[in-house]
């Protein structure tokens, strides 16, 4: 798919103008514009429009957010047809026929062993609300307050939710070591890996002079999206799944990032089998509006009226949109699709590797796929793995951004270079896709050759 470039939709000026102003009176807490100066004015599908009138394929997705890309059909028409019944848009928390669609056809695409007697509670809009509504609620329920999360973890930006993530500094939780086959924290990798990790957990908890008093629960992703796109084995899932249910700690599956089709299955527990106590969810259930939601086993169900409520927990919008983003998705077997064309881009990736000492790791689930760039080159001789490499990343990136592809970093250093389609990705695009990464990847390496044979280096 070649790069167009169409008469620009605004002067270049006012696009430069946007931008300025954007620089001068957002916070500095401003992230993907930093790295992405563009200025979208029209969208659909896998294609941005910016105002000076570049094109551009989008694989950040709304960070996972646009199960089928901006602006599909079918959830125009969801929000078209709420605006037209003349239905309130702002409920709080009363039934509406709208929520009642929404929440039908949500439990219908959940573990059976959860929708048959599970609960539901609308939190805030974002995903970081819901993950406190899901700590909240296990806290509520088990009269406990400590809590199991694992490294590299993200659950959000609010403040309990930073405590259960990677990057906390004031930690009032216990951190588990996160499966890895590339940089495993045992240094051995694959099921030997996941199983020390395993057997870790146990010991803590059974040891009376670990320092952890049983938790209130454990809170995990089926894959770590901004920890570096590391799926979490399937067995080591089951593994915490026996191990919490044996001593009665709630399980917690943070779905956000990668529910609703992303990795290959509706959900990505499903690929283990394991049912958790809770599930949060956010991003793709909206249809690109906000909503966010837990759903819940029955019997923890005991909080007090008001114990997390939210203004705009009753978003008319976002439930239709979510409703028939939903049912999109099952009724066109997305997920499959996911599945089959996320291998299919992972095999063609891991072949770019073998020719490029720099990518250490193609790794990924579905259409959420990560790429760690390394340096080669700085190993020292007794590293298992060449260590990150965060400015070639961002190089990559950039040269992404010239060529008419936008893509994101993750992991623990950003040295991540990751990639969120929509799972409405045709063959021909996914391939445009690869195309143009294989371009951007190829011009960084020659521009970081240039600047160390100039005596220079990223």
């Amino acid at each position: 798919m070649a790069v167009t470039e169409p008469a620009p939709v605004a002067p270049p000026v006012a696009h430069e103008g946007i931008l300025r102003r954007q620089s001068l009176r957002e916070s500095a807490a401003r992230t993907y514009a930093r790295s992405l100066p563009i200025v979208p004015v029209r969208a659909r599908g896998l294609t941005i429009e910016g105002a000076d009138g570049r094109r551009y394929l989008d694989c950040l997705s709304g960070a996972g957010t646009l199960a089928l890309g901006h602006n599909h059909p079918v959830v125009l028409e969801a929000i078209r047809k709420v605006i037209d019944s003349g239905a309130p848009l702002h409920v709080l928390d009363l039934a509406t026929p709208v929520k009642d669609a929404f929440t039908t056809e949500l439990f219908a695409t959940l573990p059976r062993q959860l929708a048959d007697d599970a609960r539901i509670q609308f939190c805030g809009p974002a995903g970081t609300d819901a993950v406190e509504a899901a700590l909240k609620l296990v806290r509520t329920a088990t009269g406990r307050n400590g809590l199991l999360t694992f490294t590299g973890a993200y659950h959000g930006m609010t403040a309990g939710a930073l405590d259960a993530s990677g990057g906390a500094t004031d930690v009032r939780v216990s951190r588990l070591p996160f499966p890895q086959n590339y940089r495993c924290p045992f240094g051995v990798g694959g099921e030997r890996g996941a199983e020390l990790g395993a057997r870790w957990t146990e010991s803590l908890l059974d040891d009376p002079k670990g320092g952890v008093p049983r938790p209130a629960g454990m809170i995990l992703e089926p894959v770590q999206g901004e920890g570096g796109v590391i799926p979490a084995p399937d067995a080591w899932m089951r593994r915490m799944r026996e191990i919490t249910a044996a001593r009665s700690i709630p399980l917690i599956a943070d779905e956000v990032q990668t529910g609703v089709g992303r990795t290959g299955t509706f959900w990505a527990v499903e690929h283990s089998g394991v049912v958790p106590d809770v599930m949060v969810l956010s991003k793709a259930i909206g249809g690109s509006l906000p909503l966010a939601v837990i759903v819940y086993r029955s019997e923890l169900d005991a909080w007090q009226p008001g114990a997390h409520a939210g203004t705009f927990r009753g978003n008319q919008l976002a439930m239709a949109a979510g409703a028939a983003t939903l049912a999109f998705v099952r009724e066109n077997r997305l997920a499959e699709r996911a599945a089959t064309l996320g291998a299919r881009m992972l095999g063609r990736l891991q072949g770019l590797a073998a020719a490029h000492p720099c990518i250490g790791d193609v790794r990924g689930r579905g259409l959420m796929i990560g790429v760690e760039l390394v340096d080669p080159d700085a190993a020292p001789p007794d590293a298992l793995v060449p260590p990150s490499a965060p400015a070639l990343a961002a190089a990559v990136q950039q040269e992404c951004l010239t060529r008419g592809l936008i893509v994101e970093l993750g992991g623990r250093h950003s040295g991540v270079v990751r990639l969120l389609p929509p799972l409405t990705l045709t063959d021909e695009q996914a391939m445009a896709v690869l195309d143009r990464f294989a371009d951007a990847l190829a011009a960084a390496e020659r521009s970081r050759q240039r600047r160390t044979d100039g005596g220079q280096s990223y």
